[in-house]
């Protein structure tokens, strides 16, 4: 659920969590679930599809964003700039951005776009999944995109695994040495709260982690693979969202 506090703005909760405030409803959990898997479908993937005009970083009017998804899915009549704007801002991901009345996604584009990402500050140790039939292979010759055109890294060990559980219930977590990475040279950029972006990972910057997933609790069942899928880390095309 999607809710708006008068003071301290938007949260996903039945109650705003600063003040205890019921706040001013939004949209439902359904509608707010449906409508992030679109924009991740839509930002990431096919903006031709909805007949917007995106620039060179990623970004489109937000006003033609919400005028689009109203006339493609009539259900949504009822959506306004500051429902997408809510949705950005309670992302725990950061898997938006809104800027100057644009909104673009931050990271997992299938086609070449120039995101202008931060580089500095990169933490010394990032996280990857991949699956136990993988496993060897990427040690073996490193990580490099596929359908996607960065490899995605994770910022902490949980949320390695989290992503990786969109397809598989046991990933394997890797270790990427960042730091050595960056001071040999290869830039990562900072994306969404959790994930850095990278061309590639060569197999003397990776080794295998011994992880105990039960200290990671499944959140909730992956219902998309596009809205969680590794934080992208894992390259597959955007399914055909509800249009």
């Amino acid at each position: 659920m999607l809710k708006e506090c008068r003071e301290h703005g938007y949260f996903r909760a039945e109650f705003c969590p600063v003040c205890g405030d019921e706040g001013r409803f939004l949209m439902n959990t359904e509608e707010l679930d449906r409508l992030s898997r679109t924009m991740a479908g839509v930002l990431r993937h096919f903006p031709d599809r909805f007949d917007l005009k995106m620039d060179s970083h990623g970004f489109v009017s937000l006003r033609d964003f919400v005028n689009a998804i109203g006339r493609k899915q009539r259900r949504y009549h009822w959506l306004r700039p500051h429902h997408i704007i809510a949705i950005i801002e309670t992302d725990d991901k950061g898997r938006y951005e809104y800027r100057d009345g644009m909104i673009r996604a931050t990271y997992a584009h299938s086609f070449e776009v120039d995101l202008d990402l931060p580089s500095g500050g990169t933490p010394d140790k990032l996280y990857y999944p991949t699956t136990k039939e993988e496993v060897d292979i990427v040690l073996e010759v490193g990580l490099k995109p596929s359908d996607r055109k960065m490899v995605h890294l994770s910022k902490g060990v949980g949320d390695a695994v989290n992503a990786g559980r969109v397809r598989t219930p046991e990933p394997i977590i890797l270790e990427v040495d960042a730091r050595a990475a960056v001071e040999d040279g290869i830039i990562i950029k900072k994306a969404g709260r959790t994930v850095y972006l990278t061309s590639d990972v060569p197999p003397r910057y990776l080794s295998r982690m011994e992880v105990d997933l039960s200290e990671f609790p499944l959140e909730k069942p992956p219902k998309d693979k596009d809205e969680d899928e590794a934080e992208g880390a894992f390259e597959q095309p955007a399914p055909d969202l509800d249009e």
